[in-house]
Formats: C-alpha cells, sequence, structure tokens
C-alpha cells in the first residue's frame, strides 16, 4: 500500500509541475506579445520591434511560479504587399522546473505568431497602423 501512496504521490505532484510549467510558458508568450504590440501600436510607429530575438527578455516569476524559468525565443519574418509591411512574429515560450533527467524536472513549451500591418505613405516619413 505504502508503495501505490508514493506513486500516486508523484504523478499527482509531477501533473501539478506540469500545470505550472505551462502557466510560466504562457506568462512568457503574454510578456513578449505585450513587448511587440505596445510599440507596434503607438499611434505613429517608423521603426520595428527590435526586440525579437532568441532569448528575448523573459518575466520574473513569484508566488506559485517561484523556482520555474521561462525563455522566450522570437523570429520575425517581414513581408510587403503594395505599399503595406506585414510583419509576422513567431513566438515560442518554453517554461521550466528542475534539471533532466531527475523525476523533479517538467517542461512545457507554447507557441504563438503575431502580425502586424503598417501602411506605407509615400512621403511620409513614418507608417500608419493598417
Amino acid at each position: 500500500m505504502l508503495s501505490i501512496y508514493t506513486s500516486q504521490r508523484t504523478i499527482s505532484n509531477q501533473d501539478v509541475r506540469g500545470v505550472l510549467a505551462y502557466q510560466a510558458a504562457k506568462a512568457g508568450i503574454e510578456a513578449a506579445t505585450y513587448a511587440i504590440l505596445a510599440p507596434e501600436n503607438a499611434a505613429v510607429v517608423n521603426t520595428i520591434f527590435n526586440g525579437c530575438t532568441a532569448g528575448m527578455a523573459a518575466p520574473t516569476l513569484d508566488g506559485a511560479l517561484t523556482g520555474f524559468n521561462v525563455t522566450i525565443d522570437c523570429q520575425l519574418t517581414t513581408t510587403t504587399e503594395a505599399e503595406n509591411t506585414i510583419r509576422v512574429y513567431q513566438i515560442t515560450s518554453t517554461g521550466r522546473s528542475g534539471n533532466a533527467p531527475s523525476s523533479d524536472f517538467v517542461e512545457r513549451q507554447i507557441s504563438a505568431s503575431i502580425s502586424t500591418c503598417r501602411i506605407g505613405v509615400t512621403g511620409l516619413a513614418t507608417d500608419l497602423p493598417c
């Protein structure tokens, strides 16, 4: 009975840690989305968000997520349609805790795409949102 109880408790603990790792990864997606859209949604913007890189700044986690780490990878693709500039940001956020291959290691990964559009106006020094 003790062996069964121990196994069930370990599995239950890993389930909870998996949910927390998912929430840590989700926090990374939300932080990256805000970092990208805050300057992109400004009334007039003439430069792109420059922080879209591998190793993008991750949020500080506390509370139930203390001890979890987040890494954020961002890739930018830009294309032009007529005078419009379309930017697609591909974000991958990984939340993890512990060290592999130990039994306390857990990791979850989430991906998201964000696209923005800027209308290029000939003779204007800045772009306007689509």
